[in-house]
């Protein structure tokens, strides 16, 4: 079968190559470079598309189930931008037309999409083995938060290294927190003054920075919440796809502000080594572990996982906090019964406060195929890049009733927000006439568009 399939692709190519001739001498007049280019061109992605058919029927072992493709005229870029404007409805529609799972190719690579629970069950039990993260993400991270850590390492010093940072991350450790979060939130605000507008996604990504950095890392490294913006900046869809030594402002951006937070850090950790009286903190704790063959973390490992332990979940805490912003200021009821259940909780006056997904931040989780995988019925080959998008799974037809509609009772557990429990402690939150944000695509984090909106601070 392969072979005939070849043998079907070179007369395509050379039937192709005939019309291809004529037509182009028509177009370009006779010129010769603008002939050659064309000619080039269109070659490449003849190439292009006979070595994907090739690879989907030589890398599948022999009885195997090929994965419903969907095909695009345009071999490299396939559906880049169809993808790019409107990826819920493009992910929606396939599964509507292929089912669970299916793939399709853009910027030259190919994506398999898991849908429904059944189908992404694959990727959330599989081994790092046979679906690989570091291949997917390593490119992204190890620029902004350095080597040696997180997807710069093997899977194996990863585990330990988050098992280090798991630690440290305690309930004791986030009893403290509480009160230095309240007190962070209330300075924050206190520029807001009575009511106005506001860009509510830019001041919580602020807040969380301040509150974070310095329950995380200490007062020191809490001054350099503009460094961390701009080191932040080194997310983006150009550093996913693009490589990373090309000399791009933002690239070069994220680089200086890169070594200028590890020089701080190393000062850090060189002082807190030092020092006779040991605080019990994070910083304490990663300077304390060791991995399991007895060696301490380097001042590098331990710079670089501070970053990326603020970092990674900077940008989905602050898009899900907008979010629910946003839907509480649409539903006043709700909003009104999140402030009266403080009251109820924690009392009428509402003392400070103690330790007792709808709009998910990231739409698509990725790992890289290493070795042939069984997806219902169907055989995904090495090279496809597997992916499980939680947005599209949240809100499928035939798996839930009102998909669409914001309910946050069904989870049955409890959070103790407390940036918010103290935001709504302060101010009601309104639409700017009626304005709801539609989600911006175009970034790496799905973010509203435009996040305006109205505050007025409660009477006491």
């Amino acid at each position: 079968v392969a072979a005939a399939a070849r043998m079907m692709l070179l007369g395509l190519l050379q039937a192709c190559g005939s019309v291809l001739g004529q037509v182009v001498e028509k177009v370009t007049g006779g010129n010769f470079l603008s002939m050659l280019l064309i000619a080039f061109a269109f070659t490449l992605s003849l190439v292009y598309l006979i070595c994907l058919a090739a690879g989907h029927l030589v890398q599948l072992p022999v009885g195997a189930k090929s994965l419903p493709y969907i095909f695009s005229l345009i071999s490299f870029f396939g559906h880049t931008i169809v993808f790019g404007k409107s990826p819920v409805e493009f992910i929606e529609n396939a599964y509507e037309k292929h089912g669970p799972v299916f793939s399709f190719t853009m910027v030259g690579k190919t994506f398999t999409y898991l849908l429904g629970s059944d189908a992404a069950t694959l990727l959330f039990n599989s081994k790092n083995e046979g679906l690989n993260a570091e291949d997917v993400y390593g490119h992204l991270t190890t620029p902004v938060f350095g080597k040696v850590v997180a997807y710069d390492v093997p899977n194996p010093v990863l585990l330990e290294q988050k098992k280090m940072l798991k630690s440290s991350l305690n309930i004791a450790h986030f009893k403290q927190h509480v009160s230095i979060i309240e007190k962070e939130t209330k300075e924050y605000f206190q520029s807001w003054g009575e009511s106005g507008e506001k860009n509510v996604f830019e001041a919580i990504s602020e807040l969380i920075i301040l509150t974070a950095s310095h329950c995380l890392h200490g007062k020191e490294i809490r001054k350099v919440v503009q460094l961390y913006a701009d080191l932040d900046g080194g997310f983006s869809h150009a550093a996913w796809l693009l490589p990373g030594w090309l000399p791009l402002p933002s690239f070069r951006c994220r680089d200086r502000v890169h070594r200028e937070m590890k020089n701080i850090f190393y000062k850090v950790i060189q002082k807190c080594r030092q020092a006779e009286e040991k605080i019990d903190d994070i910083l304490q704790t990663l300077l304390e572990s060791t991995y399991k063959d007895g060696h301490p973390l380097t001042d590098d490992e331990v710079a670089g996982m501070l970053i990326g332990l603020l970092l990674a979940g900077q940008h989905t805490s602050s898009t899900t906090s907008a979010w629910m912003d946003f839907f509480l200021a649409r539903d006043k009821t709700l909003q009104e019964k999140c402030y009266l259940e403080q009251k109820t909780v924690c009392g009428e006056d509402l003392p400070p406060l103690t330790y007792d997904q709808l709009r998910p931040p990231i739409m698509t989780m990725m790992r890289m195929a290493k070795t042939p995988q069984t997806l219902a019925g169907y055989t995904n080959p090495p090279g496809h890049q597997v992916c499980v998008s939680l947005t599209v799974n949240q809100r499928l037809k035939d798996s839930w009733v009102e998909r669409l509609d914001f309910n946050p009772d069904p989870s049955g557990e409890k959070f103790a927000y407390t940036i918010w429990s103290t935001m709504f402690r302060l101010y009601e939150f309104d639409l700017i006439d009626g304005y709801f944000p539609t989600v911006n695509y175009t970034t790496m984090i799905h973010t509203a568009e435009n996040p305006v909106i109205c505050y007025k601070r409660r009477s006491k």
